[in-house]
């Protein structure tokens, strides 16, 4: 197949008001290009939807009836979202006539990883056929439902993107790649055969709400709190003993499974110091939980913006790490970037989720195709 330009949309859990977009040119298995990205702010109304959509996504818990306001929501993103995806690629001088495929992941409400003797369930809002039709080209949605009735997490679904960027260094087992997001997740690939991702722990989510809960913005922004604070040890070596951080992967989490209450009664700053510190100490109970622990981590997503973290990484993980925009990766549109490589994946056919990725029983397909 013939290299087409498709169109990647990401919303992440840590809710920070951006719709990311990115034009990517791939056959589903290279990158030929890279084309435009930005970040669509949605307006207020919908952002302070979203996050009581999520507040009524942890009460519902997957028991019953889909809270009404779930409907909403999705009518109103997907519109936000197919809006953004027109802004976009009309900004880079093509038409919607121009793009293959649009990749669609929506916004995860909640995500529950599989038990013994358990499926696990997850829910992204996202009308992939409302945004087919507004937009008049193939979509993709719905990317993590049929790896998780295998049996599979669900999640990561990024490991086939970053392997796909790993390979164009010819990188090897000495090189990963580090996603911080609202929570955080390794990809690793051996230089032949072998690619292994799995979520290591939280990211940006508990730090933000923490921050957030003391009324002091939206983020630790810079990190500027956390490097003012003082890690309690003690404390961090006891959240460090919690039994997901040393379990075999694949793993994944859902964004409230790790949470603000961590750093509980501290101070602002300590708050943001111990909390960091758990973040970049779980990346590191990662590594050596793979068959070769990697000397270096390339590290997108927003928590590379994060002094504290990307110092604090080296340190606590014991590991180099570097800026994606050091590799010539953009950080901030690989997620985005991702879905429109995964969404050329699924119009052609091709796996999405893996046995070392998401525990799925084998190689396998995913979405839906709307369009």
């Amino acid at each position: 197949m013939k290299p087409v330009w498709a169109v990647g949309l990401m919303t992440g859990t840590v809710l920070d008001g951006n719709i990311d977009v990115a034009l990517l040119k791939t056959d589903g298995e290279q990158v030929e290009s890279f084309g435009a990205y930005t970040l669509a702010p949605y307006d207020n109304a919908i952002r302070d939807m979203l996050e009581e959509t999520l507040n009524q996504a942890r009460r519902w818990n997957f028991d019953g009836p889909e809270p009404a306001i779930f409907a909403e929501s999705e009518a109103a993103l997907t519109r936000a979202q197919s809006a953004a995806v027109k802004n976009l690629v009309e900004s880079a001088g093509l038409t919607m006539a121009d793009i293959g495929i649009v990749g669609f992941h929506g916004q995860t409400v909640l995500h529950r990883a599989p038990q013994k003797g358990r499926l696990g369930a997850t829910r992204q809002l996202g009308d992939g056929a409302l945004m087919a039709e507004i937009l008049g080209t193939k979509v993709a949605y719905d990317f993590r439902s049929a790896d998780m009735r295998e049996g599979g997490q669900g999640a990561p679904l990024s490991a086939a993107y970053h392997a796909a960027l790993l390979r164009g260094l010819e990188a090897n087992g000495d090189v990963a790649v580090l996603n911080l997001g609202g929570v955080a997740n390794i990809t690793w690939w051996d230089g032949k055969d072998q690619v292994i991702a799995f979520d290591t722990g939280p990211a940006n989510a508990p730090i933000n709400d923490f921050v957030k809960s003391l009324g002091l913005g939206e983020m630790d922004r810079d990190g500027a709190l956390a490097a003012k604070g003082h890690v309690d040890e003690a404390r961090l070596a006891e959240l460090l003993t919690h039994p997901y951080l040393g379990a075999p992967y694949p793993k994944s989490l859902d964004r409230f499974d790790f949470t603000a209450e961590m750093a509980k009664g501290c101070t602002a700053e300590d708050g943001a110091a111990l909390l960091t510190a758990f973040t970049t100490s779980a990346v590191g109970k990662a590594l050596d939980l793979l068959p070769q622990r990697p000397q270096r981590l390339i590290v997108c997503g927003g928590g590379r913006r994060n002094p504290a973290i990307m110092a604090a990484l080296p340190k606590r993980a014991g590991v180099d790490v570097v800026p994606a925009e050091t590799v010539g990766w953009r950080g901030d549109a690989i997620e985005a970037e991702c879905f429109a490589f995964l969404a050329v994946r699924v119009m052609r056919g091709l796996p999405i989720s893996f046995p070392d990725t998401t525990g799925a029983p084998a190689p396998m397909t995913g979405g839906q195709l709307a369009g």
